[in-house]
């Protein structure tokens, strides 16, 4: 990245969101702090992709006068993607000072705050250094567990929990008022896209350092390694209507099983929220996996990386509307995917009723099955689809009602 402006993820209500951060630097004896905005408006985007097609075409923002902005508009999206070090979950505060004020906890809540008091700064948001000055404990942050330690610091950190529970909204409600997400250039967008698809793809091979010739070229898979290829358990990534969710998958010979018990599966709204609940809970059905121990070690010396490949991204969005246009409209693998969610966590929770819905004999498992093992032969499903959409919204609630948010 380009010296002293630094890509960063914001956990923010609307979703996980990048931008441009510009920390202190010093110009004619002046000291300045800036984020990628206009005066008090902070840009924020979904994705690289959409921050890169706006660097490389905008010329009126308030970075365009930092020393280092020249280089920004000719980096790649590797370089305009926030690293671990610079992804600040603001809407996971909450749950953060609900755990102990261990070395961990008291590590991200000082990240979290300090680019807060960054945001509130620059954007000019009072009310957050209103909330943020009513306990004591926020300053004192950056000194680690000290000053939370004995009975003082215990009345410290719960005067601090306090304030979060009572006043975070307004926290959250003031930066909300300042972000906006200017629209992109649409050609410009396409190819920071690209960009962006072949570098989530070509990371599995550069984090495994897997270079096989038959992979390379197509003809050949190449075999999952590293970490969670040993455990044999495998991060997964869920996408609904009410957000994104991380939680943990394996099998026990072909049988599945999740991240929980009973039926219901824990799921989490960041993968340093997963960590954390590897690290402390053992109530849950893969605590009986052999190598669950390994993966707790990880988790409790905070080196846990909940890397998820990409054919663990779930994505139940927007499959029932495609449905309703008919078998053309639905993407195969999306939908292939979300079956096998369904029906892995319907096995595993003993409801017979997910295979029942999806067994070719039924109009929606016949137009699944058409969809994802397409037979020139056969008979394509006819319309309308009333029938076929209604059982597949009632297999995703279903599922959906597994998932129990942390």
């Amino acid at each position: 990245m380009a010296q002293d402006i630094v890509p960063i993820e914001l956990g923010l209500t609307q979703g996980d969101v990048v931008t441009l951060w510009a920390p202190r630097w010093r110009e004619e004896g002046e000291e300045w702090e800036a984020f990628l905005g206009d005066e008090e408006d902070l840009f924020v985007f979904p994705d690289a992709a959409h921050l890169a097609a706006f660097v490389r075409t905008a010329d009126e923002h308030d970075l365009v006068d930092h020393p280092a902005w020249p280089i920004v508009p000719k980096l790649g999206i590797a370089d305009l993607s926030p690293d671990d070090n610079h992804q600040f979950d603001l809407v996971g505060v909450p749950e953060l000072v609900a755990e102990d004020p261990d070395t961990w906890t008291i590590g991200e809540l000082a990240d979290v705050i300090a680019i807060v008091r960054s945001l509130a700064d620059v954007c000019d948001l009072e009310k957050i250094h209103e909330v943020l000055d009513s306990a004591e404990g926020f300053s004192l942050l950056p000194q680690g567990t000290l000053p939370f330690s004995g009975r003082d610091g215990a009345k410290l950190w719960d005067e601090l929990s306090s304030v979060v529970s009572e006043k975070w909204d307004e926290v959250l409600d003031a930066i909300d008022s300042v972000v906006n997400t200017p629209e992109v250039p649409e050609k410009e967008l396409t190819v920071a896209q690209e960009e962006l698809a072949e570098l989530e793809a070509s990371r599995p091979a550069e984090v495994d350092d897997v270079a096989d010739s038959d992979a390379a070229s197509g003809e050949e898979k190449a075999e999952p390694t590293g970490f969670w290829a040993e455990a044999g358990i495998d991060p997964i990534k869920i996408i609904t209507s009410a957000g994104e969710f991380y939680t943990l998958r394996c099998y026990l010979g072909d049988d599945p099983l999740f991240l929980g018990r009973r039926g219901k599966i824990e799921v989490f709204t960041s993968q340093r929220a997963l960590s954390r609940f590897v690290a402390e809970n053992d109530d849950h059905d893969l605590a009986e996996v052999e190598t669950w121990n390994d993966v707790k070690v990880k988790a409790t010396a905070g080196e846990l990386d909940v890397d998820v490949d990409d054919e663990n991204v779930y994505v139940l969005t927007g499959i029932a509307e495609d449905m309703e246009e008919g078998p053309d409209a639905l993407d195969p693998q999306q939908l292939d995917l979300a079956v096998e969610l369904f029906e892995d966590a319907g096995e595993w929770a003993g409801d017979e009723s997910v295979k029942e819905a999806l067994a070719t004999s039924e109009s929606l498992g016949w137009l699944v099955s058409f969809v994802v093992a397409p037979d020139p032969t056969r008979l394509a499903p006819s319309a309308p689809y009333d029938a076929e959409v209604a059982a597949f919204r009632e297999l995703q609630a279903k599922f959906e009602d597994r998932l129990h948010a942390n």
